[in-house]
């Protein structure tokens, strides 16, 4: 197609989504998601505000993955209607990527990190309210938790913990980021500070490239459990990580980790020692081909 043809299909395929939003017909979910992955930042736009329209519906929940990928969108007119519409659902599972938005405020237009605040102010009122009708238990220990433990845990670590498990688990995360952190020692062209010369080489190829990234963030690809992928590419909806080493609980973590991403559908690109020799050609190779799945 030339630029003009590309342009009239863009249009027709946001006017489409506004349009499946106004008729409020629950069964316009799956191409509405369709539309959230058009290559148009304003069809994507119009595809989330649709689905957020579409909220009252139980059946809208299964949107929620796609609304959280939009709301780290290149695009800040996206994020905001990703997280409106996310607000409006009331979906916990979104609650990491809205507060993710909120504690960087810095460099967030002003209502992109409105509707972060609202969505959050929404979802919490919907959890809150829906806590109040029935028992938690622990997710740790078993032991049914009052309301504050609930929203406290939940607020820390997205999952249910009493107050014993809280505190063992804040302790265990805590000595966690620390030793992660003290292993951040090597510098990346665009000054990113990562663990490993093989990660340094991945980050300058990708900065190299131009293409923007995230390094080492935690992000919740499944309700209740969070990870934290060496690199997230948002333009693509990609994620990299490096597998580094070679000892037997590490290649189980990897296994058990490349299984999550698998599961939940991510698109995922594993790269190991041995490609770092030839990885302009591999990893170019790779992202091209998670593209077209």
């Amino acid at each position: 197609m030339n630029r003009r043809q590309l342009q009239a299909a863009s249009e027709q395929a946001r006017k489409r989504a506004v349009e499946l939003g106004e008729a409020g017909d629950t069964a316009a979910v799956t191409e509405l998601v369709a539309l959230c992955r058009h290559a148009g930042p304003t069809v994507r736009r119009a595809a989330a505000s649709a689905l957020g329209k579409l909220a009252t519906d139980a059946t809208v929940r299964a949107a929620v993955p796609m609304l959280c990928e939009l709301a780290r969108d290149a695009h800040p007119q996206v994020r905001q209607y990703a997280m409106l519409a996310l607000g409006k659902i009331g979906d916990e599972a979104a609650l990491p990527v809205l507060r993710d938005t909120a504690n960087r405020a810095s460099g967030q237009p002003d209502y992109v990190l409105a509707a972060a605040l609202k969505a959050i102010e929404q979802i919490e009122a919907a959890t809150q309210a829906q806590q109040k009708c029935s028992p938690v238990a622990c997710s740790r220990c078993g032991r049914e938790t009052s309301g504050d433990e609930r929203q406290i845990s939940e607020t820390q670590f997205q999952r249910v913990y009493c107050s014993a498990c809280f505190d063992a688990v804040f302790i265990e995360r805590r000595n966690f980021d620390m030793k992660v952190q003290n292993q951040k020692t090597i510098l990346t062209a665009d000054r990113t500070v990562v663990q490993s010369r093989g990660e340094r080489q991945i980050a300058d190829w990708i900065a190299a490239h131009s293409i923007a990234y995230r390094y080492d963030d935690k992000f919740q690809i499944i309700q209740g459990y969070a990870i934290r992928p060496d690199f997230y590419l948002p333009r693509y909806d990609v994620y990299i990580e490096y597998w580094g080493l070679d000892t037997t609980d590490y290649k189980i973590g990897m296994l058990l980790k490349q299984k999550l991403y698998q599961q939940e559908g991510k698109k995922l690109i594993s790269l190991y020692p041995a490609d770092l020799p030839v990885l302009d050609k591999k990893l170019a190779a790779e992202l091209q081909a998670v593209m077209k799945e």
